[in-house]
């Protein structure tokens, strides 16, 4: 698995690296060599920010604030275990009929089984209007995201709004 470290407006130090790499070496297992591992470092309100993504077949990700890199290290590591058990379960249940023994998921461990999803579907007419609407839109709705047409591309888009405060866009990258 290839490791990227990027430290957002400080410098991530030698010995930090290698604590990374060593401790993301333990996905070796589970992944290819394909997989991609991004590592941001950065401090938000006195806070050390830790966020880890991991590309492969599926895109695992998690985002720790700890008081330390090498604790927010360990907690997003453990969320990333979770997910791949989490998903190992998934994938099971729906090759139950098939034979699967073990496989790139194979954690050695079992974990709680998950409930049957209950989708509600929703159908509603997609206008276009700008970002700046769909915000205004959402805000007057009280929800998390909102999905609109853009005005001037004609696309499909997502505002959402982030944990920061800010909000965040969502677009198709053609």
């Amino acid at each position: 698995m290839k490791v990227n470290i990027i430290g957002r407006q400080l410098n991530v130090w030698d010995e930090m690296k290698a604590t990374i790499e060593k401790k993301l070496a333990k996905f070796d297992k589970y992944f290819d060599d394909n997989a991609v591992a991004t590592v941001t470092l950065s401090i938000k309100h006195g806070q050390k920010c830790l966020e880890l993504t991991i590309v492969a077949d599926a895109i695992f990700r998690s985002e720790v604030e700890d008081e330390t890199f090498r604790n927010a290290l360990d907690r997003a590591i453990y969320l990333i275990e979770r997910q791949i058990r989490k998903n190992k379960t998934r994938l099971e249940r729906r090759l139950k009929n098939v034979s699967f023994d073990g496989g790139i998921f194979d954690t050695g461990e079992d974990f709680e089984e998950e409930k049957e999803f209950n989708i509600r579907r929703k159908a509603f007419h997609i206008k276009p209007m700008s970002v700046e609407e769909a915000i205004m839109q959402m805000n007057l709705l009280g929800h998390e995201f909102f999905v609109f047409r853009d005005d001037q591309s004609e696309e499909i888009c997502v505002v959402y709004k982030r944990r920061d405060g800010d909000y965040g866009l969502i677009e198709d990258e053609q």
